[in-house]
């Protein structure tokens, strides 16, 4: 996209920022050779993914304030430190595997709520000396994201995501279309230029933020030059666009690894190495990528069922996998001496049952390892697991419309990679590697 339509984006949100008295730059978590600081400390976290925390902390339909201010104390209990939060969702749907409500009904139209919702979720982790990964966009359906800003574009309705080639080649326009990414930048810019009605403050000037990060799992969704160029360029352009109105936080991409480049390992060096992203991140779903057996659609598993042995079976090359993965991408940011972050990782409750209180001795024998490798040596600064689902028994298990959330999005069964407070195996196993901090 030409950067007449960044600038002319830039001038219409022009942000008082600066005007502003920062707080000490020490309060900030910031980088220095290849390390996350909190002043003069090194930074190292274990954390959890919430992206449902701005619904629970909002005042209407879906919000549920002493549930979340009640999930936020069994999490900072278990010495959960990091957060990471979706910023709303695009749209307006019916669709089943479409979360609700929605921060972005249409285009430049918010949902005042859930934007006093996220306001309240900042000053609530602020009280507990907890960090927010807040992520602006998302390549999935699920909370629209890519496809919505598509159709906005007059470019059709999403594709279904079950429909994987159908699904890749619409979602590809993205990176292509200028007035889709003008209208994704248009909303970057809107978050990030935002005071906290609560407090006053703007959100560029809170030291409770970590990061800045662009979008859940980007992915260019074609293999061919042109488009990984443009999904490139739109790394780049957003990143741009929000250093410019935030010189204060880190910013990241929400990449997958490797995986999210089309298996292009120069391709996520190239998006990492520019000067406006400040740490690297990875996710890792072994069951989704095939390394246990082949993979059966979450919302299949119950007509379908794997053998209920596979999960235990498959820990070792689990691990194994995921050691080597691991290993890839901390030897490309050590060539770039930048931090990174496994951001998202998680594992099939035993038997891939649902249900609160069914077993989870696979997946502790998984987070055991995947924490284990917040360490010196290893080279991750950083974990976030996928993710909480707290205090909730889900009443279906699909989502239906305004059921509580746990941590599985509305298009996976309810419970199937949600950790659950009764989860209390898994629990130990967390609260053992965050206690190394």
């Amino acid at each position: 996209m030409k950067r007449f339509v960044l600038l002319s984006l830039l001038t219409l949100l022009l942000s008082p920022i600066a005007s502003h008295t920062l707080p000490r730059k020490e309060h900030f978590i910031t980088v220095r050779n290849g390390q996350f600081f909190e002043g003069n400390q090194p930074y190292r976290f274990i954390g959890a993914n919430l992206w449902y925390g701005a619904i629970l902390a909002s005042e209407g339909k879906g919000g549920n304030l002493p549930r979340l201010q009640a999930e936020l104390d069994s999490l900072q209990a278990l010495g959960v430190t990091n957060l990471r939060i979706l910023v709303g969702a695009e749209g307006t749907t019916t669709a089943t595997d479409h979360i609700q409500p929605t921060l972005q009904p249409q285009p430049g139209e918010y949902n005042d709520t859930l934007l006093r919702g996220l306001d309240r979720l900042m000053v609530e982790l602020h009280k507990r000396h907890m960090r927010a990964v807040l992520y602006l966009h998302n390549a999935w359906q699920w909370s629209g994201g890519f496809g919505i800003y598509l159709k906005w574009a007059g470019l059709g309705e999403p594709a279904p995501a079950q429909i994987w080639n159908q699904y890749t080649s619409h979602t590809s326009q993205f990176h292509h279309d200028a007035l889709a990414r003008a209208m994704a930048l248009r909303h970057t810019l809107f978050i990030v230029t935002r005071r906290n009605t609560i407090t006053g403050q703007p959100y560029a000037t809170d030291p409770t933020l970590m990061a800045w990060e662009i979008c859940n799992e980007p992915r260019p969704f074609a293999r061919d030059t042109e488009t990984k160029a443009h999904f490139q360029d739109w790394i780049r352009e957003q990143s741009e666009a929000i250093r410019h109105f935030d010189p204060n936080h880190l910013i990241t991409t929400g990449s997958e690894g490797k995986f999210g480049c089309e298996m292009d390992i120069q391709l996520f060096e190239r998006i990492h190495a520019l000067p406006t992203i400040d740490y690297l991140c990875i996710h890792i779903w072994p069951y989704t990528w095939t390394w246990l057996g082949p993979f059966i659609s979450p919302n299949s598993l119950a007509k379908q069922r794997q053998p209920a042995g596979m999960l235990l079976r498959g820990v070792e090359a689990a691990c194994r996998e995921s050691e080597a993965y691991i290993r890839e991408h901390v030897r490309v940011a050590r060539q770039l001496q930048k931090p990174i972050v496994l951001e998202e990782f998680g594992y099939p409750r035993d038997g891939f049952e649902i249900a609160v209180g069914t077993p989870t001795s696979a997946r502790d024998q998984y987070y055991k390892f995947i924490l284990s490798q917040v360490n010196d040596s290893v080279g991750l600064s950083g974990c976030n697991f996928w993710a909480w689902g707290g205090k909730v028994l889900p009443p279906h298990p699909m989502w239906q419309a305004w059921d509580p959330y746990t941590g599985d999005p509305a298009q996976e069964e309810q419970g199937l990679y949600s950790v659950f407070q009764s989860d209390s195996t898994t629990l130990s196993v967390i609260r053992q590697a965050a206690a190394r901090f």
